[in-house]
Order: structure tokens, then C-alpha cells, then sequence
């Protein structure tokens, strides 16, 4: 349960600092200047991800549904943005991608433990 919330923290606070500090049309333009088309809308649509799956771990509702829609953001994250950075985040390097891979696995572990999940399949047994 703690792993899942703070997941769930780590994201939505990621989206609300976008919001917050208004990055959303420069995230927007760096999209776009990478080649991806829509930049505005793709960006708003991640930032609704993150909250909305975000909410959902939290509640413990649908919860590998939302690790894998947030797995995705992170994994789109290493691609476009943290993998050509090296593997440091911080110390030696700058953005990299290590933070975003321990993000990556830490949601393979709460999809794979899913308590939902595990309580259905031991009461079919």
C-alpha cells in the first residue's frame, strides 16, 4: 500500500507542477519540436493521466489498469526525453533516466501485487 500511494504522489505531483507553474506550453513545444504532433493536447492528455491514475492507486481501484497507463508515461519519458540525458538524474548527469526506470519497476511491482487482484484469485481457489 505505501509503494502504491506514493507512486500515486510522485505522478500527481509531477502533473500539478505543470499545471502550477504554467510549463505545460513549453512541455508542449518541446513535443512538438521532437516531432510529435498535437503537443498541447498530448501534454494535457498525460497531465490527466497522471492525475487520474494517480487517484486511482490511491483509492486501490483498477490498479493495474492505472500502474500501466502510468508505466507508459514513464517508459515515453525514458524514450523522448531521459535516455539520450545518460543514466544519471543528479551528480553525475542531468535528467537521466535511472529516477524514471525505478519508477518503472516500482509499477511492475504493485501491478504484480495488486491486493484486488490477489484476493480474487485466492477466493476462486
Amino acid at each position: 500500500m505505501l509503494l502504491r500511494v506514493a507512486l500515486a504522489v510522485f505522478f500527481m505531483a509531477h502533473a500539478s507542477v505543470r499545471v502550477i507553474h504554467g510549463t505545460i506550453p513549453g512541455f508542449a513545444e518541446f513535443l512538438e519540436s521532437r516531432g510529435w504532433p498535437y503537443g498541447l493536447a498530448l501534454v494535457w492528455a498525460i497531465t490527466a493521466l497522471e492525475m487520474v491514475c494517480g487517484t486511482l492507486l490511491i483509492c486501490n481501484r483498477n490498479v493495474r489498469w492505472a500502474a500501466a497507463g502510468l508505466f507508459f508515461v514513464a517508459f515515453m519519458g525514458v524514450v523522448i526525453i531521459h535516455a539520450p540525458l545518460g543514466w544519471f538524474v543528479g551528480e553525475h548527469g542531468s535528467g537521466g533516466m535511472e529516477y524514471s526506470l525505478s519508477l518503472m519497476f516500482s509499477l511492475l511491482v504493485v501491478a504484480a501485487f495488486d491486493a484486488e487482484t490477489v484476493v480474487l484469485a485466492k477466493s476462486q481457489q
